[in-house]
């Protein structure tokens, strides 16, 4: 589905259909976690309630790891060939 950034206050933001948002259980003020992905062109978000249930680990972790990946993406690259 194809979407347009739009003017929100003083930032620009993309609406997320209420489909998906009830696929996932997300309401108004549910927590997400953004990440870019610069190699693919990505913006990727991710239901932090969603990880915390599937795993029982906590946001502050998942976010320090996500921090770790993306911060040694190239060497974690060459070490997984």
């Amino acid at each position: 589905m194809k979407r347009k950034v739009t003017a929100m206050g003083n930032s620009q933001g993309v609406l997320i259909p209420k489909e998906y948002l009830d696929r996932l259980g997300l309401k108004k003020g549910a927590e997400v976690e953004i990440q870019v992905d610069e190699e693919k062109g990505q913006i990727l978000i991710f239901s932090v309630a969603k990880e915390i249930r599937k795993s029982g680990i906590t946001p502050e972790f998942a976010r320090e790891v996500r921090e770790f990946i993306e911060e040694y993406k190239p060497a974690l690259k060459k070490l997984s060939k």
